[in-house]
């Protein structure tokens, strides 16, 4: 028999738990045909309303048919895609060589909308790469170095003692190159889907699809 973590009060609480959506609303006739102009004017109004990172995104891979989701910074939009580093040879990089499919999700609270976003994943080319990794504060390029992400250490001290022999050999003033196993991808969408909570959960939900002819083809999904 299964012992049940928690007790009656805290379940109440968390079962009650409510936010009624009141703040904004989203139709056809004040939404962009164009998804990468509305992601641009959305992103905007997240960065000017205090989110804390308005940038961070929830990045959905696959494993051997099993979800993997964790979640990073977008560095970069345009209508190419969407951008992202890590270590290519990371959990999430092996996913991306396997599976060259992901989706992206951005959750903005205070604004009460959500933006999910599906498509292939490519890598950007070498000099993009390099010119965002010098772009980098100094820290953040030996942190490149030093981490083997997704390795199992025994302790926070391999880390660390890496970190510190590199600071040394790089000292203030040596340029610190771009790891061979470090740089961006690119998620090129085929999907977007902007939502916008409502009062009695019936929110708005509009689905950009792209169609062979490369024309994105709008609709209005049940919430």
């Amino acid at each position: 028999m299964v012992e049940m973590v928690g007790n009656s009060k805290q379940d109440k609480e968390l079962k009650d738990l409510r936010i009624h959506y009141s703040k904004g609303h989203l139709l056809e006739d004040e939404a962009s045909p164009n998804p990468f102009l509305l992601f641009g004017e959305w992103f905007d109004a997240a960065q000017n309303c205090g989110i804390r990172e308005p940038n961070a995104m929830v990045l959905s891979t696959i494993d051997h048919n099993r979800p993997k989701a964790r979640v990073v910074l977008l560095k970069d939009f345009d209508e190419n895609g969407f951008v992202f580093f890590t270590n290519y040879a990371s959990q999430k990089g092996r996913e991306i060589d396997q599976t060259p499919f992901a989706s992206l999700t951005f959750f903005w609270d205070l604004l009460e909308r959500q933006v999910r976003i599906e498509g292939k994943v490519a890598k950007i080319s070498e000099e993009e790469s390099t010119a965002y990794f010098h772009s980098r504060p100094r820290g953040s390029q030996i942190g490149a170095w030093a981490s083997h992400q997704s390795e199992v250490i025994s302790s926070r001290e391999v880390i660390e003692n890496r970190q510190e022999t590199l600071s040394q050999a790089y000292g203030e003033d040596k340029v610190i190159p771009k790891p061979d196993f470090w740089g961006g991808y690119r998620v090129v969408p085929d999907c977007i889907e902007f939502w916008q909570g409502r009062a009695s959960r019936l929110h708005d939900r509009l689905r950009y699809t792209l169609d062979a002819q490369s024309h994105w083809d709008r609709e209005r999904l049940s919430p």
